[in-house]
C-alpha cells in the first residue's frame, strides 16, 4: 500500500464536496424552516433529528462494512440514498414528512464519512502527515459553498435553497465512484475490553465533557442564523460570519501541533471549554454588536477546533489497539450524536419562550458544568507526558 501512488485529489475531492453539502445545509436549514412557517420547537426537532442517527449510524455501516473488501461500493451506495432521500424537500414541505425524510438522508449522511476517513487512512498506511492536507479540502469546500449559497441565496431567495444542496449531495455521490479499495488488514483482536475501559472515572468523565460541550453547540447550529436574521443580517452576510468561525477553526488546525510542544493537553482542553463559556455569553448578551459576533466567531477555534483536537487525542490514549475504533465511534455517537440532539432540542423548546439571550445562556451554562468536570476528573493528577501530535482533525 505504501508504495502505491496515492489518489490525493480524488480524495480530497470527496472531501471537498461532503463538507460543501454541509456547508450548504447547516447554516441555512433553520432559516429555511423558519421560511415556511415552522416554529423553534420544530426546527429543533428536525436538527435533533439529524443529530440523533450519529448515534447508530456510523455503527451500523462500520459493522456491516466488516464483510466487504471494498468498502468504497458501501460508501457509494450510502451516498446515493442520502442524495436520492434529500430530494424529496424539493417537493415536500409537511413537518411530519420533513422529519422522515431527514431521518433517512442523515442516517446515510452521517454513516459515510466515518467510513471513507479509515479508508483515507487505510490508503495513506504509513504516510498518516499527508491526512491534513487531504483534510484541510474539507473546509476549504465548507467555506467556498456558505459563501456562494449565501450569495445566491440573496438574490434567488430561500425558495431555491433545497436544491442547491441537493446539487452538492449529487456531487459526493459522483466523486465516489471515482475511487475504490482493494481490501484491508484486520486490527488485532488483543488489548483491554471496552467495558474495562469505560469503568474508570476519568474515562466517564472525559465522556461527559465530550456530551455537554456538543449539547452546547446545539443552539449555534440550529438557531445562530435566524438570530442572525432577526437582526436584519442577509444571507451572504450570515455565510461571511459562518466562514469566518471555520477560517479561525482552519487556523487553529495549522498551528495546534506547535502549540503541544508547549502546552500540556489538559491545559488546552481547560481553556478551549472557558472560551467556549465566553462564546455563547458574548452573543447572547452582545449580538447586536457586529465587533462582538466577530470575536464570538474566532473563538470558534476554541469551542470546535482546539476541544476537538484535544478529544481526538485524549480518545486516541485511552482506546488503545482493538478497542479504538469503538473508542472513536463512541466519542461521535455520545457527543455529535447525543450530545448534539439534546442541546437542539433544549434549545428548540426554550427559544421561542425565553429567547436567544436565555437559549445562548443556557449554552454557557452547559459548558460550564463541562469545565467543573474537566477540572475535576479529567486528567487531574496525571503527570504523564501525552504524545500530542496534532493528528486525526475532523474540519468543521
Amino acid at each position: 500500500m505504501a508504495n502505491q501512488k496515492l489518489p490525493y485529489w480524488r480524495l480530497s475531492g470527496f472531501y471537498f464536496f461532503y463538507f460543501a453539502s454541509l456547508g450548504a445545509l447547516t447554516p441555512y436549514l433553520g432559516l429555511y424552516l423558519n421560511s415556511i412557517g415552522y416554529m423553534a420547537v420544530q426546527v429543533g426537532l428536525v436538527f435533533a433529528v439529524m443529530q440523533g442517527t450519529k448515534l447508530v449510524s456510523p455503527s451500523i455501516l462500520a459493522w456491516i462494512s466488516s464483510g466487504f473488501n471494498d468498502r468504497m461500493r458501501l460508501i457509494q451506495l450510502a451516498s446515493f440514498v442520502s442524495a436520492a432521500a434529500y430530494t424529496c424537500v424539493l417537493f415536500e414541505q409537511e413537518f411530519v414528512a420533513i422529519l422522515l425524510i431527514f431521518f433517512v438522508f442523515s442516517f446515510f449522511w452521517n454513516a459515510m464519512l466515518p467510513q471513507f476517513e479509515a479508508v483515507t487512512l487505510t490508503k495513506l498506511a504509513q504516510r498518516t502527515n499527508l491526512y491534513s492536507g487531504i483534510r484541510l479540502w474539507g473546509s476549504v469546500g465548507f467555506v467556498v459553498t456558505v459563501l456562494g449559497v449565501g450569495y445566491v441565496l440573496t438574490v434567488i431567495g430561500l425558495d431555491e435553497w433545497p436544491l442547491l444542496v441537493s446539487l452538492c449531495l449529487v456531487m459526493i455521490f459522483l466523486s465516489s465512484l471515482l475511487l475504490s479499495e482493494k481490501g484491508r488488514k484486520k486490527h488485532p483482536t488483543k488489548g483491554p475490553t471496552i467495558y474495562s475501559i469505560l469503568s474508570k472515572k476519568a474515562i466517564v468523565a472525559f465522556f461527559m465533557v465530550v456530551f455537554l460541550m456538543q449539547a452546547s453547540h446545539g443552539a449555534y447550529y440550529a438557531f445562530f442564523s435566524i438570530l442572525l436574521d432577526k437582526l436584519d443580517y442577509n444571507e451572504t452576510e450570515i455565510g461571511l460570519l459562518w466562514s469566518l468561525g471555520v477560517f479561525a477553526e482552519i487556523a487553529i488546525f495549522i498551528i495546534i501541533q506547535k502549540l503541544f510542544h508547549h502546552l500540556q493537553l489538559r491545559f488546552v482542553l481547560l481553556l478551549s471549554i472557558f472560551l467556549t463559556i465566553i462564546r455563547w455569553l458574548i452573543i447572547a448578551w452582545l449580538a447586536e454588536s457586529l465587533v462582538a459576533l466577530l470575536v464570538a466567531q474566532l473563538l470558534h477555534a476554541a469551542s470546535f477546533g482546539s476541544f476537538h483536537v484535544v478529544c481526538i487525542q485524549l480518545t486516541h490514549h485511552y482506546f488503545k489497539g482493538a478497542a479504538q475504533d469503538k473508542g472513536q465511534a463512541l466519542y461521535t455517537s455520545i457527543g455529535y450524536g447525543a450530545g448534539g440532539m439534546f442541546g437542539g432540542l433544549l434549545a428548540g423548546f426554550l427559544w421561542d419562550a425565553f429567547g436567544s439571550q436565555w437559549v445562548f445562556t443556557m449554552a454557557s451554562f452547559l459548558s460550564a458544568i463541562a469545565f467543573f468536570v474537566a477540572w475535576n476528573w479529567v486528567e487531574r493528577g496525571n503527570s504523564e507526558d501525552l504524545a500530542a501530535t496534532g493528528e486525526g482533525i475532523s474540519s468543521v
